[in-house]
This record gives C-alpha cells, sequence and structure tokens, in this order.
C-alpha cells in the first residue's frame, strides 16, 4: 500500500474518486485471522483480486476477527459487486490454500454474510459550501464565440 493524495480518476465517459471504508468478519466472528501466514496469505490474494478489477487498496487492517478496507473503485462496478468479489474469491483461494489446520470453516464460505460500507470522499461540509455558492462558481466570464466573430 502507498501513500495516497486526492486525484480525479477518468474514464472515458466519466470523473471519478470512488473510496469506500469496507469492514466484513468471518462467519461466527470466529477469531481464525490471527495467524501470520493467513494475514500474509489475505493480503496477497486482496492485492490480487484488486489489480484484476482495477480497483486499489488505499488501506487494510486484518484483524483476528474483522477486516477493515479502504478501497478506491470504479463507476463500472457497484460495492455490493465489488464485496461479492472479494470476499467470494478471498474465501475460496484461501481455503484452498491454506486448508483446515488454522480453523477455516471447510464447506462453507470463510465470510459472515453482512458488511459495512461507508463513503469516503470529500467532507461534507466542502460539498454543502460549493452547492450553497454555486452560482458563484459559475460567474467566471467565458469568452464567447460570437464576439470573436464581431469584433
Amino acid at each position: 500500500m502507498k501513500q495516497h493524495k486526492r486525484t480525479i480518476r477518468t474514464l472515458s465517459h466519466c470523473f471519478y474518486d470512488l473510496k469506500y471504508h469496507l469492514v466484513w468478519t468471518p462467519k461466527y466472528r470466529g477469531k481464525v485471522l490471527g495467524a501470520e501466514k493467513i494475514k500474509q496469505e489475505l493480503r496477497r490474494i486482496f492485492e490480487s483480486i484488486c489489480k484484476w478489477k482495477h480497483w486499489e487498496i488505499i488501506e487494510l487492517n486484518i484483524q483476528e476477527d474483522h477486516i477493515h478496507m479502504c478501497l478506491l473503485t470504479t463507476p463500472r462496478d457497484s460495492i455490493s459487486y465489488t464485496m461479492q468479489i472479494i470476499k467470494g474469491k478471498s474465501s475460496a483461494w484461501l481455503k484452498k490454500k491454506i486448508k483446515r489446520k488454522h480453523g477455516l470453516y471447510e464447506k462453507e464460505s470463510l465470510w459472515a454474510r453482512g458488511y459495512f460500507v461507508s463513503t469516503i470522499g470529500i467532507d461534507e461540509y466542502v460539498i454543502r459550501r460549493y452547492v450553497t455558492h454555486q452560482e458563484h462558481h459559475n460567474e467566471v466570464e467565458q469568452p464567447s464565440l460570437f464576439d470573436k466573430i464581431l469584433n
């Protein structure tokens, strides 16, 4: 994970800065993520998934019974799809690699069904002030094409 600063990303049809704070837990809130080998493997798996999907991990913290991730995604992917991919692929890949000896659930998904998500963006006060004073942002005098033709 590298130092992250605010950057506006682009696609052919839009500009975006989509960052999310995600939190999710193993099934039954089991303390199965404490081993260093599991943490390293999860980190590797999350980085692989993000590289594949063109997402960027801003921050990642793996506790023994839950995970916090700050993630930058693209407008192509909904947050529910993002979580489906992250939780589904990481559960399957981790169970294949680590197997039973670390207390992972073999036949079921490793992760509990739900998750927490919150957007990370420009501070609410800044946005509200921008919206309130929008008419002042648009008062910049634009040169007119007609002025150049007539003069």
